[in-house]
């Protein structure tokens, strides 16, 4: 991240990994939003991996603060939350 900083100017990017990639920079207190888009639908099969996976057993989970809630006409949600 200090590369990306310091070689290119970059200051805020999007995380859109898995749950280990999204945990990894999660639990390295990279993040600062959440945005989570839940579509109008369930899928329970097996082996599908979390939003975050891969945090240390030890970790405590990470507080956060609802910023903003929007619904739209398919059923859809998107909730942002703020990393405390």
């Amino acid at each position: 991240m200090e590369i990306l900083t310091d070689e290119f100017n970059i200051n805020r990017l999007a995380i859109v990994g898995g749950g280990k990639i999204n945990g990894g920079f999660l639990e390295a207190g990279l993040v600062d939003e959440i945005s989570i888009l839940i579509g109008a639908g369930a899928d329970g099969r097996t082996g599908q991996p979390s939003l975050f996976d891969g945090r240390p057993e030890s970790s405590r989970p990470i507080a956060l603060q609802l910023k903003d809630v929007a619904s739209f006409d398919d059923g859809a949600v998107w909730l942002r939350y703020l990393v405390k």
